[in-house]
């Protein structure tokens, strides 16, 4: 015999498109006829005809539904709610307690819309996000002029013309204009950010100021937001691992103490001659207490509440299972670029040698590094113009492959590029060697401008880490996390890196089947959970195979996004210390509604043997049991609920602001 119920199904909640709109008119009624059935009672009696029809009213208006899945639920041996709740209302009104019966029935029904309507709650959270998208863009037609039409209609490479104040329809790139952008429904961030040319937009964030033209890169179907959707609506499907306790104890729970409602009615009347109205009333306010439907619908509605949070602060978990998990993460794998770092070089150092003009360092360097495409020398001339050193023409510009470029600025011949090239013109010296040493136990490139005699001027290049990585690495180890830098750079680019964002131990040199041994080996050591967070298709086995696999969402591969279990819609990795503490207090939630919804029912299951007890008691005690556990479920959706606590953030603010390497 399976026990399912109705209103609570283990299965967890889905999302549907828009909530179901509640008929109040026979939970009134119902509400008026069980009232007057009471009053009725004290006045003419309790087995009064008058009494009785009014019941009757109160329990087929308010409890129809109730009998009739009572009824299927029965048919089909299934143990659910309903069928609980008809057995108990019809003994009730067999053995004569016609009011207590329409009470109950009438308490039943409105606790049963009072948690409906508090569950939506939690589910809202997601509906709010599919509202966010305009069903209208304005397009760039073939003839050069602009008309509005549907999202969904709008192919792949079209224009779109945004506005102040309105929503972006559509994911894509920013190709005319610049304005601020409010990205707090996708990333979660608070702050707008500046767009411009280049850039990437989605679809639900609000324009804020200029007006701007993007190209469309993803269908209205496919956006950042439309896959945000897909995921919390599957993951509400998945069994966390308490939910799945509840139901496993919910199969031996409810038949086990149905078992002992028989008993209760017949043993005591045939065994000791007891009073047999009174045992079977006993009986049917233990049937009445014994339901677990408190118990089952504590976890989806917590775990539904979890989720939509994360999704608040811009983090998509793919199922309850990581949600709850999550809170026993004890080891934490980086990835290097792109996930501690921007993933791009920047110069970090500039030193003229002895008797060198340094602005005019500068701007010879620019001019070489102005001609050519490597990102390195892009570096530079980025570098260069923030200090205002101008480019100059140059001649017989020459490519040096795996050395750098040669050009002619002028009447002078210059060189900018590595170690290797300065050493075959020979124009190393210990001074030099020195100066090249210090940077590359930095984990830095070293770029050189030289002419045909000397070295002019060294750089100093690396990718540089995120201001946002020391603080996330303070706070899990706040949180009791230990963390490990896997790169495919050397030794001492990882350790440069590590030692700059505070990761306990580097390792460098590794290519991707050896990032996912490194996380194997994790896995085979302590027995806390072991998670990965990476950006690139390298990291996508090391994700796939961790316990946890964090990817970041904004940057990242569509191979490493699909590959792990949580998503960082904004790339910052201060996220996963608030995804840490979200999980620890789902779980806290969790066994509070647990021991709330047992003790509960303990207690009055112990008052139902000794006869305090009454059908009035009972289904105040499930009703409130249910909303409790409801209630205090839906604390998960405070918006302060996952912040970074004050220790980690003042720590974090006392270091630098900027790390550069």
């Amino acid at each position: 015999m399976s026990v399912t119920c109705e209103r609570c199904s283990g299965d967890g909640p889905p999302a549907p498109p828009a909530a179901e709109k509640t008929n109040w008119w026979p939970l009134g009624v119902s509400a008026v006829a069980a009232v007057s059935a009471e009053v009725g009672d004290w006045i003419v009696g309790e087995g009064s005809a008058i009494v009785i029809a009014l019941a009757l009213i109160a329990i087929f208006t308010g409890g129809l539904a109730t009998y009739k899945k009572g009824w299927i639920a029965l048919r089909n041996r299934n143990l659910n709610m309903n069928a609980l709740m008809s057995i108990a209302v019809t003994g009730a009104m067999l053995i004569g307690h016609w009011p207590e019966a329409a009470m109950v029935m009438f308490l039943f029904a409105l606790a049963e819309v009072i948690e409906a309507k508090s569950l939506d709650r939690a589910r809202n959270a997601i509906r709010e996000l599919m509202g966010m998208t305009p069903e209208t863009a304005t397009v760039r037609q073939p003839d050069g002029t602009w008309r509005a039409m549907p999202a969904k209609e709008v192919t792949l490479g079209g224009v779109v013309r945004v506005s102040p104040g309105e929503r972006i329809a559509m994911d894509g790139v920013l190709v005319e204009g610049r304005s601020t952008v409010n990205q707090a429904p996708i990333t979660g961030e608070s702050m707008p950010i500046d767009k411009q040319p280049g850039d990437p937009v989605f679809a639900g964030t609000i324009n804020e100021t200029g007006s701007f033209e993007f190209r469309v890169t993803k269908a209205a179907g496919d956006s950042t937001l439309a896959r945000i959707i897909h995921a919390v609506e599957a993951a509400q499907g998945s069994r966390a691992p308490t939910q799945r306790f509840v139901d496993r104890f919910a199969r031996i729970y409810t038949p086990a103490v149905f078992a002992v409602a028989l008993a209760v009615a017949v043993l005591p009347p045939l065994a000791m001659g007891a009073e047999w109205l009174e045992w079977i009333y006993r009986a049917l306010v233990l049937l009445v207490i014994a339901c677990p439907c408190a118990l089952v619908i504590s976890t989806p509605v917590t775990i539904v509440s979890g989720l939509a949070a994360a999704a608040r602060h811009g983090i998509l978990i793919k199922g309850g299972v990581y949600l709850e998990e999550g809170r026993k993460l004890t080891q934490l794998a980086f990835d290097k670029t792109g996930t501690l770092t921007h993933g791009r070089p920047a110069q970090t150092d500039f030193a003229a040698m002895p008797g060198v003009d340094a602005h005019e360092s500068r701007r010879l360097a620019a001019s070489l590094a102005g001609r050519s495409d490597h990102p390195v020398s892009h570096a530079i001339a980025v570098a260069a113009q923030s200090e205002g050193a101008t480019a100059m023409e140059v001649a017989d510009f020459t490519a040096l492959p795996g050395r750098g470029v040669r050009g002619r600025v002028g009447e002078r011949l210059l060189h900018l590029g590595n170690h290797r090239l300065v050493e075959d013109l020979g124009l190393c010296s210990s001074t030099v060697e020195e100066k090249l040493e210090a940077l590359e136990r930095m984990g830095k490139t070293a770029v050189l401008l030289a002419d045909a005699r000397a070295v002019l001027a060294i750089f100093g290049v690396a990718d540089t880490v995120k201001d946002t990585s020391r603080q996330a690495v303070l706070e899990l180890h706040d949180l009791g996390v230990r963390t490990l830098l896997l790169s495919g750079d050397n030794q001492h680019t990882a350790e440069a890196i590590a030692r700059q964002v505070g990761i306990d131990e580097a390792r460098g040199n590794l290519l991707p089947e050896e990032k996912l041994r490194t996380v194997e080996t994790l896995l085979s050591g302590n027995g806390g959970k072991v998670g990965m967070v990476g950006d690139g298709v390298n990291d996508a086995p090391a994700l796939a195979r961790a316990d946890i696999g964090f990817a970041m969402g904004a940057a990242g591969t569509d191979t490493a996004i699909e590959t792990a279990d949580v998503a960082l819609m904004d790339d910052d990795l201060r996220k996963i210390p608030a995804f840490v503490r979200l999980s620890r207090r789902t779980a806290a939630i969790l066994k509070q509604n647990i021991v709330l919804a047992l003790g509960i029912k303990a207690v009055f299951l112990v008052l139902t043997f000794t006869g305090h007890a009454t059908m009035w008691m009972a289904v105040f005690a499930d009703m409130g049991a249910s909303l409790i556990v409801v209630f205090n479920g839906l604390r998960l959706l405070r918006r302060n609920g996952i912040d970074a606590p004050a220790p980690a953030l003042a720590r974090a603010e006392r270091g630098p602001s900027t790390v550069e390497v």
